[in-house]
């Protein structure tokens, strides 16, 4: 289960921001999550619950958006959402792509600062 070396990084990563913030209190880490990612949502929602335990991020929330894969379209060219994640088309035109615009994130995006 990656998804919990996944999380206690992200929590490494937060409380380092919060202390170079002097200190704030997280209520919540905003995140976004690629349908390519390799990471299951759920998964990390419950691992991020465990790696919080007993730190400073405590009882903070894990806000995951989650980003659909869209291609860049050779014959439309235009980023394109993809027909299904088994054929890796063009929505509109059909014509295959491996160019993955966007699927693959995972990044945390923004902190809910406490006052």
């Amino acid at each position: 289960m990656h998804e919990l070396s996944i999380a206690m990084s992200i929590v490494d990563l937060v409380q380092d921001e919060a202390h170079s913030l002097g200190g704030v209190h997280v209520g919540a880490v905003h995140l976004k999550l690629g349908k390519l990612s390799g990471v299951v949502k759920e998964a990390l929602l419950s691992s991020y619950e465990m790696a919080c335990f007993q730190t400073p991020l405590e009882g903070s929330q894990l806000k995951i958006e989650e980003i659909p894969v869209r291609v860049n379209c050779s014959n439309c060219h235009a980023v394109r959402p993809v027909a299904s994640l088994q054929w890796m088309c063009c929505s509109e035109c059909g014509t295959p792509s491996a160019d993955i615009a966007e699927g693959r994130e995972l990044m945390v995006t923004a902190l809910e600062i406490l006052e």
